[in-house]
């Protein structure tokens, strides 16, 4: 599956996710189910992936964690706060170049519509 077709079929998963448990809950709350439901549709995903920083050809493990790893294709970044800052796109689309990734969805689950809250992130590469 490529990536769009990919994020086509997260974004349908996570439209219904919103659907039954509404916004306010914590954003791991979100991710363990988001999970649940993505790998009960067959989808290999991954939770809290570690990503290494590489400076000057020095591995440093200095925190950063993906959220989710979709079919090792599609990063998401999962949030549940009342506003997405610039920062939250900045660091999604530093995650895609740091893991030569093309494609990420930023979900803000803390809306009215989910589809307010979702934006996809293209890593140009």
């Amino acid at each position: 599956m490529r990536e769009n077709e990919l994020s086509y079929k997260v974004i349908g998963i996570a439209l219904e996710l919103h659907k039954n448990l509404g916004p306010g809950l914590l954003e791991s709350t979100y991710e363990c189910a988001l999970k649940y439901d993505l790998e009960g549709t067959g989808l290999n995903v991954i939770q809290q992936v570690p990503m290494p920083f590489i400076y000057k050809e020095i591995k440093m493990d200095v925190g950063y964690r993906l959220d989710l790893v979709i079919e090792d294709k599609l990063i998401l970044e999962i949030k549940s706060i009342e506003n997405l800052a610039p920062v939250h796109f900045a660091q999604l689309l530093t995650y895609l170049k740091l893991s030569d990734k093309k494609l990420g969805l930023l979900i803000n689950f803390n809306t009215k519509l989910l589809k307010d809250g979702i934006h996809r992130i293209v890593n140009d590469l």
